[in-house]
């Protein structure tokens, strides 16, 4: 049983936690020292350090027989041949669409991924991670501002991911045969189209059209022009006519798909903000809803909420399939988001 990551509080320290969440950001894969190695400069005897943490003092003075004796005050000289690395990455997760309360912002949690853990998830997948939720206490200068107060983290022993990919599928002979055998019954269409919410009643039009959304187009890439395949809805109704339900059960149905209300999605809105890395000090991209929504469907709530201003940033993501704009609000329809080298 998985623990929302609300839930995960205090008393889970040191414990072994299962969270089910997105990933709204990574790092890029860095060794971390294991153990260093140090030879000295005068006698060429080599001294081992472990390393326990992402923070160590380096050892200054050699503790070989002959330096002991004669009190040298040689140098040590770092050996990269000699030392041991592992992988490590810094994940960012945050909770679920569903799982954040009404008016509530999206809960953050760090996750350190090492070994062959790393590159198993990028930030937009659904992913269900198994750890030791554990604290670091501040380091150096930060030390004495914060006190006794310390940052947690979870340090991941297993990461699975919930949807797969379109080019992660694997059909086999008799799904190949079954899907060749539906193409040429002629209700296959009405009996898909009936089968997205089949809890709710009628409104077989715009199930087709969600339908059509789902599967898209094909993408014509002439010599200096690109003809977009994929297709948007815009749903228009009274209140209480099941659109945000429809919304809701596309963004499920779809491998890569993203439900937003405003700013509930990503902490960082509809779009994405550049922001600095605490550890490392490097500028990373932190995506909104619809970098999120990566080659997926971006289902965007409350369309004529949005100001005009607004509104013109979107433009571009959902004809070109560009995204160069400021942060934006919310919309009520189905954007088909961008490959990831067409991000600027």
């Amino acid at each position: 049983r998985y623990e929302a990551l609300r839930n995960v509080r205090s008393n889970h320290i040191g414990q072994l936690v299962t969270i089910r969440a997105m990933v709204a950001r990574c790092s890029d894969v860095k060794p971390l020292a294991k153990v260093v190695t140090y030879t000295c400069e005068e006698c060429g005897y080599e001294t081992y350090q472990e390393v326990t943490g992402r923070n160590f003092m380096p050892l200054d003075k050699c503790k070989s027989p002959v330096c002991t004796q004669y009190n040298s005050n040689a140098k040590l000289l770092m050996q990269t041949r000699g030392s041991k690395f592992s992988k490590f990455q810094e994940l960012k997760i945050q909770e679920l669409p569903g799982q954040v309360p009404t008016g509530h912002i999206p809960r953050v949690m760090t996750v350190h991924l090492m070994g062959e853990l790393t590159r198993t998830a990028v930030p937009g997948d659904e992913i269900e991670l198994s750890g030791i939720f554990l604290p670091t206490p501040y380091t150096g200068y930060k030390a004495m501002k914060a006190g006794l107060t310390a940052d947690t983290f979870l340090e991941a022993t297993s990461v699975h991911r919930i949807k797969q990919r379109y080019e992660d599928y694997d059909f086999s002979d008799d799904l190949l045969d079954e899907i060749n055998e539906k193409s040429r019954d002629a209700g296959t269409y009405a009996k898909l189209a009936r089968s997205i919410a089949p809890e709710i009643w009628g409104h077989e039009d715009v199930k087709k059209a969600l339908l059509l959304q789902l599967v898209g187009g094909c993408d014509r890439t002439l010599k200096d022009l690109r003809i977009r395949g994929d297709m948007h809805v815009c749903l228009m109704g009274d209140p209480g006519v099941a659109k945000s339900q429809l919304l809701k059960h596309v963004a499920k149905l779809a491998p890569r798909g993203v439900y937003t209300t405003g700013k509930g999605s990503s902490g960082v809105g509809l779009t994405a903000s550049v922001i600095k890395d605490a550890f490392s000090g490097e500028l990373m991209l932190e995506g909104g809803a619809l970098v999120l929504a990566d080659q997926g469907i971006c289902c965007i709530d409350e369309f004529d909420k949005m100001e005009d201003s607004d509104r013109t940033a979107i433009h571009e993501v959902m004809e070109q399939q560009t995204g160069n704009f400021p942060p934006a609000p919310a919309c009520k329809c189905g954007v088909r988001s961008p490959a990831p080298n067409e991000w600027t």
